[in-house]
């Protein structure tokens, strides 16, 4: 198990790779017997940093959702991260969203729904908690609503100098490759939709570069959601009223460009148009 200080010297080195847009060399090269715990560790000890200068936490990311990603990944759960407020992008009506490209280092774009919360989902071992179902993250959600997941990596894919591939407790403590979300199309109660037929066209530069069915996100997204409030109950933490739960991508990652314009359309869920500038 990694020391204090050993989380802390690696958090102010993600929090140097975000603000230099230099990526850094894999934590899990440099220590070879580094753990899933190890990496949620770092991870929270990075969010704890962003917060003590200020940073809110406005919600939670699932990832690795997917069969695929999961093999690719070698492990055998999704794994998952924190949303700060400094993330949060909003479309407004028609208009195409500006996103400043130099906050990112190598963005790529996902499809996804966002569940919004207007009770706590406590799992077990917390205060009150128990084992959450789907029925209960439905009971629990206000809306749902398409949202696009920005995703960035402070550290590199490809070890510089052996060319291997990062491993998923590299990912997971850089806060699962978390870096922004936007939000802003229609919102909709989670009872109004059938949910694993919602659907969405992911269009770069006006080509179609995606399509998908929120049924790639383990059948229901919102089985991620339930998934997510047991898993952070060891820690003690849960998810809570007014909080965004984004529920996983059902399209692979999209690379991104300054310059490059998205629209990625729901249908009537609506949608969201950006471009990074």
């Amino acid at each position: 198990m990694f020391s204090a200080e050993l989380l802390a010297q690696l958090a102010k080195e993600l929090d140097a790779s975000k603000r230099s847009r230099v990526q850094i060399e894999h934590f899990s090269k440099r220590f070879p017997g580094m753990t899933v715990e190890d990496g949620y560790r770092v991870s929270r000890e990075w969010v704890r940093m962003q917060r003590a200068e200020g940073a809110q936490v406005i919600g939670h990311k699932i990832g690795l959702t997917s069969r695929a990603m999961q093999m690719a990944s070698q492990i055998d759960e999704p794994d998952y991260g924190t949303l700060l407020d400094s993330m949060r992008y909003e479309c407004q009506g028609h208009d195409v969203l500006d996103i400043p490209f130099e906050r990112f280092i190598v963005p790529r774009v996902e499809v996804e729904l966002a569940f919004v919360l207007n009770a706590p989902l406590r799992g077990p071992g917390v205060e009150g908690g128990k084992v959450i179902t789907v029925a209960e993250v439905i009971a629990a959600t206000e809306y749902v609503t398409p949202a696009i997941e920005i995703i960035d990596s402070r550290i590199e894919q490809f070890d510089r100098d052996t060319k291997v591939m990062r491993r998923v407790y590299d990912t997971i403590s850089d806060n699962a490759a978390n870096a922004g979300v936007v939000l802003g199309a229609r919102r909709v109660s989670p009872a109004e939709v059938d949910l694993p037929w919602c659907g969405a066209v992911l269009r770069q530069n006006g080509a179609v570069e995606e399509t998908g069915l929120a049924a790639g996100v383990q059948g229901d997204p919102a089985i991620g959601v339930a998934w997510l409030a047991n898993k952070l109950a060891p820690w003690g933490e849960s998810l809570e009223a007014g909080q965004v739960v984004l529920a996983g991508s059902f399209t692979r990652p999209v690379a991104a460009k300054r310059g490059d314009v998205f629209d990625a359309d729901y249908g009537p869920l609506g949608r969201l148009r950006f471009r990074f500038v």
